[in-house]
């Protein structure tokens, strides 16, 4: 099994999440979240004065899928999430050990 996790830009969630359902992805757990990559945060004009946000909101999304989907999930997630632009996120692949519906106490695959 594989953890998929995706840091995105808020307003490209439902994009990604309409992405992920159409390839039949059967959870996803999403957080709110700030941090700063290379752009080391932004420049904002608020009633015209200027400040600096060091660490830009941003949304992590955490999907568990069978090891022969991750390479599906994860170009689902950078095709939908794709501007182009600065900001845009990242994608990591971490290897998952072990699942447990507490429910049922299913365990790994049938967990998922």
């Amino acid at each position: 099994m594989k953890l998929v996790i995706a840091i995105i830009q808020p307003y490209k969630l439902d994009e990604v999440r309409e992405a992920l359902a159409a390839i039949s992805v059967q959870g996803l757990t999403v957080a709110e979240v700030r941090g700063f990559g290379r752009q080391k945060g932004q420049t904002e004009i608020y009633r015209g004065a200027e400040y600096e946000i060091s660490l830009v909101p941003k949304v992590r999304l955490d999907v568990v899928v069978e090891a022969s989907f991750a390479e599906q999930v994860v170009d689902a997630i950078e095709n939908a999430a794709r501007t182009g632009r600065i900001g845009d996120g990242k994608i990591f692949v971490l290897d998952v050990e072990q699942a447990v519906r507490i429910r049922t106490g299913d365990r790994n695959q049938d967990a998922l």
